[in-house]
C-alpha cells in the first residue's frame, strides 16, 4: 500500500475518532454517555493498525527521521521494531493533538522537548494519588509543609 493511501487511511480513522471526542466534551463528565464514547474512541485506537514511521511523518508533517528520533526519544511508541518499526496508533493520536496545537499556538522548533514534557504532565495528571491530593488542597484539607 502506499504512502498516501495509509496516510489517508489513519487521517480519517483520526478525523472520526476526533468527531466523536468532540460530541463526547459537548457532555457533562459524570453522563454515561460520555465515558461510553471515550470507551469507543479508546477500543478504535487499540484495533488500530500499527503504524509506519513515514506514515507517521506525513500525518504529523514531520521526516520520517524526525518521526524516528522522536519514536527512540519515547515520545512516540514503538509497536513492533522487527522486521521494520512501526507505531502505536494510540501515541501517535495522542501527540498529533499535541503537535497540532502547539503549531496553532505558532510553536514550530523544539517541538520534541515540547511534546515530551506535555506527555509527562499528562502522565502525572493522570495518576490517583495526584488527582486526590488536588482534590484535597482544593477543599482546603490538609497542612502547609515548608522544608529547610
Amino acid at each position: 500500500m502506499s504512502v498516501a493511501t495509509e496516510a489517508a487511511q489513519i487521517r480519517d480513522l483520526f478525523e472520526q475518532i476526533e468527531e466523536i471526542e468532540e460530541v463526547a466534551l459537548t457532555l457533562h463528565e459524570d453522563d454515561v454517555r460520555r465515558h461510553k464514547l471515550a470507551g469507543v474512541v479508546a477500543r478504535a485506537l487499540r484495533q488500530a493498525p500499527p503504524i509506519r514511521p513515514v506514515v507517521a511523518g506525513e500525518l504529523l508533517d514531520l521526516t520520517e527521521k524526525t518521526v524516528k528520533a522522536w519514536a527512540r526519544e519515547g515520545v512516540l511508541a514503538i509497536s513492533s521494531q522487527e522486521p521494520r518499526m512501526l507505531l502505536d496508533a494510540e501515541r501517535l493520536h495522542e501527540v498529533l493533538h499535541l503537535v497540532s496545537d502547539l503549531r496553532r499556538a505558532g510553536k514550530s522548533r523544539g517541538l520534541l522537548d515540547e511534546v515530551h514534557r506535555r506527555l509527562s504532565d499528562l502522565a502525572l495528571l493522570d495518576r490517583t494519588d495526584l488527582a486526590a491530593s488536588l482534590e484535597q488542597m482544593h477543599r482546603g484539607e490538609g497542612r502547609v509543609v515548608r522544608t529547610g
